[in-house]
């Protein structure tokens, strides 16, 4: 069973998206907050697996938010609630640790299969959204620092070409098939990834491919296979 915390100021909204979820027999909705404050006290108590996390409410918004789920023990993966699209917000809550972001005009299958893509573990969205994402924001993000560069030299040469896959958005099912590797070898390559570059999730580590070239390699690697 896949435990949410919902987090948005509009009841309305909230009252949906949980009609919604719970449609779905391994789905259920823990507590539902109308601010970032209660937000993160219901992460704290609750221990949820995912929260879906507006991004602009009244005392505590849900980029701060995010930031203190991030450090929880519990590490529920939060994804991003907007109306506003690929804007500096959306861009900001991921380099804070949210796993994706959906718009709030999201339709009830995308809404169940972006809750259940995170809980996997796997690619953020499908991965032309993921591309997008990471193009969109790399464009905004600076440059890779001299400790980044550090981490990134620590990969192996089979780790870096999973991280070129990753930067491209591919799912592990993807990066498995073009380099003729298990899916669960290709997640304990991703999982030693996240660990070496200090990135929380996923996109962070597609961010920092995107800056090093790497997508480059990945795309002359899809040419070739």
């Amino acid at each position: 069973m896949i435990k949410i915390v919902l987090v948005d100021d509009d009841a309305i909204v909230r009252r949906g998206m949980r009609a919604i979820l719970e449609s779905a027999p391994d789905v259920t909705v823990m507590a539902e907050a109308s601010d970032g404050c209660a937000g993160v006290a219901d992460a704290q108590r609750l221990l949820p697996d995912v929260v879906i996390m507006d991004i602009r409410m009244p005392r505590m918004d849900g980029l701060a938010a995010t930031r203190e789920i991030a450090t929880l023990a519990s590490r529920p993966r939060v994804i991003i609630l907007t109306t506003f699209g690929l804007d500096e917000y959306v861009a900001e809550a991921l380099r804070a640790g949210a796993v994706g972001f959906l718009l709030k005009d999201t339709g009830p299958a995308e809404l169940l299969e972006a809750v259940r893509v995170v809980m996997a573990g796997d690619a953020l969205l499908s991965p032309a959204v993921t591309r997008q994402l990471i193009s969109a924001f790399a464009r905004h993000m600076p440059k890779l620092s001299d400790d980044e560069r550090v981490r990134l030299s620590s990969l192996t040469s089979r780790e870096r070409e999973v991280l070129a896959l990753l930067g491209r958005g591919c799912s592990n099912g993807d990066i498995a098939t073009q380099l003729f590797l298990g899916e669960a070898t290709v997640k304990g390559h991703v999982s030693r990834i996240l660990d070496k570059l200090g990135a929380s999730n996923r996109v962070q580590a597609a961010i920092r491919a995107h800056d090093a070239g790497l997508t480059k390699d990945a795309q002359a690697l899809g040419a070739g296979s």
